[in-house]
C-alpha cells in the first residue's frame, strides 16, 4: 500500500471527503449511513482495524459524485462507462478519480464503481456496499425487511446479499425496463 492510497483511505474513514466531492447534504447524510452500516459489519464479522476503516472509506466514498453533472463526469469515464445513463456515471467517475489520486485498491475502486450496476467480479466488499447502500436505514420503504436483513449480515452474508440482489431484480423486472448483464451476471454467481 502506497502513503498516499492510505493516507485516501484513512481521511475517507473518518468521513473527509476528496475536494472534488459534489454531494448535497442529503447524499453526504446518506453516506455517512452506508459508512457506518459497513464500519458496524466489518467490525462484527472481526476485521481488524484497517479492514473496518477500509470498509467505512468505501462507504464514504461511493456517492462523493452522485450530484455531479453528467459533462464534469465523463470525462473521467472511460468504455463502455460513457454510454450508461447519467445516473449511472457517478461510479465510474469517482472510482477512475480515486485511481488517479493514487488510491490503488482494486476490489475498493471496484465496489465504488460497480455499486449502482453490480458486476458478477465483484468480491466481498464491493457485495457489501450494494447491500448497505439498499439497506441503509434512511431508505423509507420495506422498513423491517431491511433491519432485519441489516441485523442478519454479519453472520448471515452470502443469504442477505442473495436477497438484497433479488430485491434489485424484481425491482428491474416490475419496471419492464432491460436487465442489466452485470446485475444478472451477480446474481448467477450468488446462486451458481
Amino acid at each position: 500500500m502506497t502513503a498516499v492510497h492510505a493516507a485516501v483511505i484513512e481521511r475517507a474513514a473518518r468521513g473527509e471527503l476528496p475536494e472534488w466531492t459534489e454531494a448535497t447534504a442529503a447524499r453526504r447524510a446518506h453516506m455517512k449511513r452506508v459508512a457506518a452500516l459497513m464500519g458496524r459489519w466489518a467490525e462484527r464479522m472481526g476485521f481488524d482495524a484497517a479492514e473496518c476503516a477500509r470498509w467505512r472509506a468505501t462507504g464514504w466514498l461511493h456517492d462523493c459524485q452522485r450530484d455531479a453533472p453528467a459533462e464534469r463526469l465523463l470525462p473521467w469515464v472511460d468504455a463502455p462507462f460513457a454510454d450508461l445513463p447519467e445516473s449511472f456515471l457517478h461510479g465510474p467517475a469517482t472510482a477512475a478519480r480515486l485511481e488517479a489520486e493514487g488510491c490503488l485498491d482494486g476490489d475498493l475502486l471496484d465496489a465504488i464503481r460497480y455499486h449502482t450496476l453490480a458486476h458478477p467480479r465483484l468480491g466481498r466488499l464491493g457485495k457489501a456496499l450494494i447491500a448497505a447502500d439498499y439497506l441503509e436505514p434512511g431508505r423509507k420503504s420495506r422498513l423491517r425487511w431491511r433491519a432485519r436483513l441489516r441485523q442478519r449480515a454479519p453472520a448471515d452474508f452470502d443469504a442477505v446479499v442473495r436477497d438484497v440482489v433479488r430485491a434489485k431484480l424484481e425491482r428491474g423486472l416490475g419496471s419492464g425496463l432491460p436487465l442489466g448483464f452485470e446485475l444478472v451476471g451477480l446474481w448467477n454467481g450468488l446462486t451458481g
